[in-house]
Parts: C-alpha cells; structure tokens; sequence
C-alpha cells in the first residue's frame, strides 16, 4: 500500500476498502490487489453504460481488469484539476475543472453558464456533415444485380462442368438447369459488378473517414463525459460491492437486472445468465434458493435468461414450469417461464417443515406408483381372460373358496394387529406416569428428532450463502466472499403484505362446545372400534393357534 492511509469498512460482513476521497483515487494503484473484491468483470451486460465500460477497456476484450481500472483512475486525476467530482456521478463538469487544454477549449465552445453536459456533446457529434464523395452508380438493376449474386456460385460451377464436358472429362445431367446466358457474358457481368462494388465500397470508406475525423475533435471531451460520469459507480461495484450491500440506495449494483414478481414475491436480486453451462457447475456452490427463468417481451421480441434468488417464504408453489413476470431496470415487462430450480435452504423455519413435506411427497409418489401399476394389470388381467373367454369360452372355470387360504391372510393381519397393539400398550403403560408437561417434552423431543439435522444444515447453508459463485459464473472474477446473512437476505425479497380486513357478520351455527363434544365424541367411539376390533383379531388368532 506504499504507506497511504486507506480507510477499511465491515460490507457484507467482510473487511473492504472505502473509496471516499480525490486522494483515494490519486493513490489507487497503491492498493494491494489482493484487497479489491472484483479483479476483472465483463463490460457487457452490465447496469453501468456498456460505452463508458469499452472506453475504458484498453485492450479491447471484452474485460475490465485492475489493471485498467487504475489506468482510468490516473487518466482522470490527470485530466481534472480535482476528482472530487466524481463522486457526484454527473454527466456534466465545470469547464473551469478540466486540466487538458486541448479538451477545454472543445468544451468552451459548447459549455453552457461554464459547464459542458454530455447532451451537449452529443448533439454537436450528430450535427457534424461532411462533403461526401459521390457513390458510383450501380452498372444494372437492383433486382438483376441481386439475381446474379445468388445464382453465381451455381453458374460458375455449371460453366466448369461444361469445359470438362468438352475435354470428356464430365457430364452434366440432361436435367440440370442451364444459365440464361454465355460464358462470356456471365464473366462480364461479373467483372462489371466487382468493380462497381469496389468503387462503392472505397467512396464509403473515404465518406467515413472523413465523419470520424471531423467527429474527432469532440471524442476526448465525449470519453471525459462518460467516464466522469460512471467511473465511482464502478469503484463501488468493483472494489467495494458498496451499490449491492447498501439497500437503501437508490443506485442499484451493476449487475442487478431487475425485479421478478412470483408467488406474491418480488426477488430484488436477479441477474442475467451469459453462460448457462458455466452455472451448471458453479451457481449450486452459492448455497442460495436460485430460480432460473426464460423471459420474452411479446411486444418487442426481445429475450433474455435470468436468475432470481428468493431469500424469504415458502417454496411449495415453485416448480418447473410456473409462469411469473419480469421487469427489468426500465421497466419493461417481460413473460418469465421458470426452467431451473436450485433448491437450498430458504430459512430454518423452512427447513424444519422439509422433512414433513419430503415424507408427505414420497408417500404420494408410492401411492400413485401402486395406483398406476395395479390399475395396469387389472387392465392386463380383464383384457387376457376378454382373449381367453373370445378363443375358448370354456377354459376359464372360477376357483373353489380356499378356506385355508384365507385363513391365513386373516392370521396375518390379526397378528399384524396385534403388535401394533402391543406396541400402542407398551408406550401408553410407559407414559402412564408422565405430568402434562412432560408429554410436551416427548413431543419436543420427537420433532426436534425429525427436523432437528435439516435445521442444522440449513443453519449451516444459510451463514454461508455466498453470491461470487453466481457472479463467476456471469464472467466475474470475484476475489472476496459476497455473503448473503439472514437479515440481508430479508432486503433482497419482498413479501405480500395484505392489510387486515374485517369479515362480514355472519349468522352463528352450531356453538363452539357443542362441536368439541362432538368431535371428542367420535374420537373415543373410533378408538373404541379400534380397541374391538384387536380384541377381536387377537381372539382369532388365539383360535387359530391351539386349533
């Protein structure tokens, strides 16, 4: 750090340099690289002017580097009398702030009351005409000029085919379709269209060669403009993560794209997808509830892929499949189909509802199974003895009653019965005892049995929720953790909040004890039908036993 005096930060819950100052810029390049959190980020895609980002992409990339980063530091500490306006992150600067003469005397002729905005440039740029060199006339129609282009390659071959014909070297098929024209005047026209081709395309090269040099004079003050404008909302989102972490801005992080609106949720953190394999692999190691969706404005055609982190809620409605809707950062909606789902854990409260609802869907998944295969050889079954019946009707004969047979299932269930009972017994004797206190304690116990592992993975899943895997993913070179806590996380989704409404009176039925005694009342007769019946079952397999 060659001696400067940084000031250091808790953001997101990591230590990070604050840049606050003109002489924390001055000294960038002083700083460890290994105290940046982003080393290098795309320059594309992102919410900072994808104009500003290649200006300042030296080598033209694609990627923005430390190293380039530093490099535009120095470029604007040399260029301004004083960096502090940066921090304003205006699109217009006090002439009277520019130390390049060259730039300032550009910027006097279009500052307006000693200041130059970027519309102003801008306007200058569109307003600059030159004195063009004529375009050659074309030799032929558009039409013949356009036909002869699609069909050249096809006459070309044929006119090769018809010289080694000559040598009887090839034959060309009776059925081959055959030019309009000669050899001769193919290769005329060819040449004629060549070189009107080549004439055009040297007059518009001169042409806009001519507009950029005039255009030239305005490009430094234009780059100033850009740069002065987005470079602190770059150093926010590239040594500081401070746009992200700071909710209450309303700058939001550079690659925050916009808001997704599903389940009565608004997920604040979505982010465009630029290689989907690359997520494959790494956004699972984020340890967030990632939800992926394709997203089309109908109205403009226009299309991309993004991923929502839901943060807050529950996720029984969320699957593959579900229609929700985006909106970007100008507001534009789009029609989102959710393709991918990466399931981690949302809150500890999910998590101790997980194995319940995990139990509950297997249990629903055999049933159905069963359902499915039993209906299928009942069906297999009706259609063999529907075969057997129309080819011998007197080959299927009903089976005698097998009292043995059944005697047996009987046997079976009765015991079966009976251990459940003997079971039920044995806990009831041993809880005989218990106060009533001591129940809830059984109770706790049991729960915490069942849920308690997938609470402790969750708590463990949920301190380290991280988003450097899902940036890296997106092409970043993140070089700190960017963790996502529990109470941040409740900023990044929004929940419904419906306000209490009051009910209309309705006339009272049946009252409230009433019904309680019902229902005590059917409890005690079931478990009286219960305790019959293993009585009974108990009885027969006494019976069976000593006879």
């Amino acid at each position: 750090m060659a001696g400067y005096n940084w000031s250091f930060a808790n953001v997101g819950g990591v230590t990070r340099v604050r840049i606050q100052s003109a002489e924390d810029i001055r000294h960038l390049g002083e700083l460890d690289k290994k105290m940046w959190t982003v080393l290098s980020c795309p320059t594309t895609g992102l919410e900072i002017s994808s104009d500003s980002l290649s200006l300042m992409d030296l080598d033209g990339d694609g990627k923005l580097r430390v190293k380039e980063v530093i490099a535009t530091a120095d470029y604007l500490c040399a260029t301004l009398k004083d960096a502090k306006s940066l921090f304003e992150q205006s699109d217009s600067i006090d002439i009277e702030n520019i130390a390049d003469e060259a730039i300032k005397a550009v910027a006097e002729k279009l500052a307006k009351d000693g200041v130059v905005s970027l519309a102003a440039v801008q306007a200058a740029i569109d307003a600059v005409s030159i004195e063009e060199q004529p375009i050659p006339a074309a030799p032929l129609e558009a039409d013949v000029i356009a036909a002869y282009k699609e069909k050249q390659a096809e006459y070309a071959a044929y006119f090769e085919q018809e010289k080694l014909q000559k040598l009887g070297l090839a034959a060309i098929p009776e059925d081959a379709p055959k030019p309009g024209m000669t050899e001769k005047k193919f290769l005329e026209m060819g040449a004629q269209i060549a070189e009107w081709e080549a004439a055009k395309a040297a007059a518009e090269g001169a042409n806009a060669a001519a507009l950029d040099a005039a255009k030239a004079e305005f490009m430094p003050l234009r780059k100033l403009l850009l740069i002065h404008r987005d470079f602190y909302r770059l150093l926010r989102n590239f040594v500081t993560l401070e746009d992200f972490y700071d909710r209450d801005s309303a700058t939001i992080a550079s690659f925050e794209a916009g808001t997704l609106i599903i389940d009565q949720r608004a997920c604040k953190l979505c982010m465009r997808v630029n290689d989907p394999a690359k997520h494959d692999s790494q956004a699972p190691l984020s340890g967030m509830y990632l939800i992926y969706c394709n997203c089309i404005n109908q109205k403009t055609g226009k299309s991309l892929q993004i991923v929502a982190a839901m943060t807050q809620g529950e996720v029984n409605n969320l699957s593959i499949g579900k229609n929700a809707v985006f909106y970007d950062n100008d507001g534009l909606d789009y029609d989102a189909t959710v393709t991918k789902i990466i399931d981690n854990p949302i809150s500890i409260r999910q998590a101790f509802w997980t194995p319940y609802r995990k139990f509950s869907k297997w249990i629903e998944e055999k049933i159905n199974k069963s359902a499915a295969e039993k209906d299928a050889k009942a069906f297999g079954d009706l259609t063999a003895k529907a075969d057997a019946a129309i080819t011998d009707p007197k080959a299927e004969q009903k089976p005698a009653f097998d009292i043995a047979k059944f005697a047996g299932i009987f046997a079976a269930i009765g015991m079966a019965l009976g251990m459940i009972g003997t079971a039920l017994a044995a806990v009831a004797t041993g809880m005989k005892g218990f106060a009533w206190w001591q129940y809830l304690v059984v109770l706790a116990c049991i729960l915490l049995v069942i849920s308690g592992p997938s609470m402790v993975m969750a708590y463990l899943k949920l301190r380290r929720r991280n988003l450097a895997p899902v940036l890296n993913a997106n092409g970043w070179a993140i070089n700190a953790d960017a963790i996502i806590s529990v109470p941040f996380g409740r900023t990044l989704t929004e929940q419904v909040a419906f306000p209490i409404v009051k009910l209309p009176k309705v006339k009272k039925g049946m009252a409230s004890w009433k019904k309680w005694l019902i229902a005590i009342c059917s409890i005690l007769f079931g478990l009286g039908i219960i305790c019959v019946i293993l009585h009974l079952c108990g009885f027969c397999w006494h019976c069976l036993c000593f006879h």
